[in-house]
């Protein structure tokens, strides 16, 4: 995959604003259905639903940069970090970091993007 700062035309890209309000808009409808869907589920499933997206969003975001991690070694971390129940399985350095990582944005979303907190990750 080509990042945007390989591309011949960086920094000058342009977009489609049609195009990404209707990406916007699949996203919040998408959004508010899996907050309603997740409402109704018992605590477990929503601990398992919680690991399994930043699992995920950890996982192919770090494919993106070219590193591949190993998804239960992540998801056993994400667990650990949460307090929830994990297994003993050994967790390779890239995944502790990364699932950290996701942790604390899980923790401080709503908080603004500091100096301190880049340099924490």
């Amino acid at each position: 995959m080509t990042g945007n700062w390989q591309k011949s035309d960086w920094p000058n890209f342009t977009w489609s604003q049609a195009r990404l309000e209707k990406a916007e808009q699949q996203f919040l409808v998408g959004g508010g259905v899996l907050l309603g869907t997740v409402k109704h589920l018992p605590e477990d499933d929503r601990e398992q639903l919680t690991v399994d997206a930043m699992s995920t969003e950890a996982v192919t975001t770090s494919e993106i940069e070219g590193e591949i991690l190993d998804r239960a070694s992540v998801q056993a971390s994400i667990r650990r970090q949460l307090g929830l129940t994990v297994n003993e399985r050994r967790v390779h350095p890239a995944e502790q970091g990364i699932a950290e990582m996701m942790v604390d944005l899980y923790r401080s979303f709503s908080k603004p993007l500091s100096q301190e907190m880049l340099f924490r990750w």
